[in-house]
């Protein structure tokens, strides 16, 4: 029987992970760094759970007999990625399991920012039918709109085939170009970087936390989008210079954002993008559905499964492929 652990998180369901568990898989279920948690590594052969920064050398001696780590999550960014190859560890996403999640979510800030949701929402709770100014509010259909992603992985793709079914035109960047012949089957068309900030109504954010996307949408990307344009960053914080969103948004430089993710989580109550009025805001739960819970166990208990058997997990992080 294979010894596993499950690291405990308050974004797990524990429950569903025992139900889902396969017999041929031992699991200690703790939180990272307990004294459970510690007791349990020197047996381990996988660990499945998030990324943690205290995953260093030190703690791969810790763990012998450590052949998989297994990520719940599909960004890895807090993971030490050189340590977990010296001690020729492999690491793994976790295959999508949380891509319908997050698609769903960037449509519905899509929509959210478009019609100003939480605006409405705000003024018929507080009583005030329609605002005070309704002559003056602007409300915008996404039907016919051009959204532009950067980022065309599995999350990105899901985005491009929901929003294909709302009627919008498709364009997108990504460092790893889709044939013709593919782009044409998923209704996509692929654009330069700065073309597509330039022609785009939304931009949508699906890209990993690397050095080279950090802040790669800052003051000089900002203002060469559109004035009307809307930005959603269901990805990670980093990848957009706040600040610079902060100014943006507060000039008039883009119309308007949609936020599950940001610099510092969670934000610090006097961060000026909170009190933005063109701006909806959510608490980094693009993924964390309750179906997720179920997929994400279910692709993290396969992988264990396969690496017992001596086969080659899925879904190594990129970095680790080689």
């Amino acid at each position: 029987m294979g010894k596993i652990i499950v690291a405990d998180n308050p974004l797990n369901e524990m429950t569903i992970a025992r139900d889902l568990l396969p017999p041929s898989l031992d699991a200690v279920m703790a939180k990272h760094g307990s004294p459970e948690f510690d007791a349990a590594l020197a047996d381990a052969e996988c660990l499945v759970g998030f990324g943690d920064g205290t995953m260093d050398d030190a703690f791969y001696k810790r763990a012998p007999k450590l052949k998989l780590v297994q990520l719940l999550s599909a960004g890895y960014d807090r993971i030490d990625i050189e340590a977990a190859r010296r001690a020729g560890v492999p690491v793994c996403n976790n295959g999508g399991a949380n891509s319908t999640a997050v698609a769903e979510h960037a449509i519905l800030l899509m929509l959210a920012v478009s019609r100003r949701l939480t605006w409405q929402h705000a003024n018929v709770s507080g009583g005030r039918w329609r605002g005070n100014n309704s002559s003056e509010v602007k409300l915008f259909e996404v039907y016919g709109k051009t959204l532009g992603i950067v980022g065309l992985g599995t999350i990105g793709r899901k985005v491009a085939r929901l929003a294909r079914a709302f009627g919008m035109n498709v364009q997108y960047y990504d460092v790893n170009r889709l044939s013709e012949e593919h782009a044409e089957q998923i209704g996509v068309r692929f654009a330069l970087l700065e073309e597509l900030l330039k022609s785009s109504d939304i931009v949508s954010l699906h890209v990993p936390l690397l050095a080279s996307t950090k802040h790669m949408i800052g003051t000089e990307q900002l203002k060469a989008m559109k004035p009307s344009a809307f930005l959603i960053n269901t990805c990670r914080g980093p990848v957009v210079d706040e600040p610079a969103l902060t100014e943006a948004l507060g000039n008039g430089t883009i119309a308007g954002a949609g936020l599950d993710v940001f610099d510092q989580e969670p934000p610090q109550p006097n961060n000026p993008i909170l009190t933005l009025p063109n701006v909806v805001l959510t608490a980094h739960f693009a993924g964390p559905t309750w179906d997720t819970q179920f997929s994400r166990f279910r692709n993290a208990f396969d992988n264990c499964q396969r690496v017992m058997r001596g086969e080659k997990p899925l879904w190594i992080i990129p970095e680790l492929q080689d």
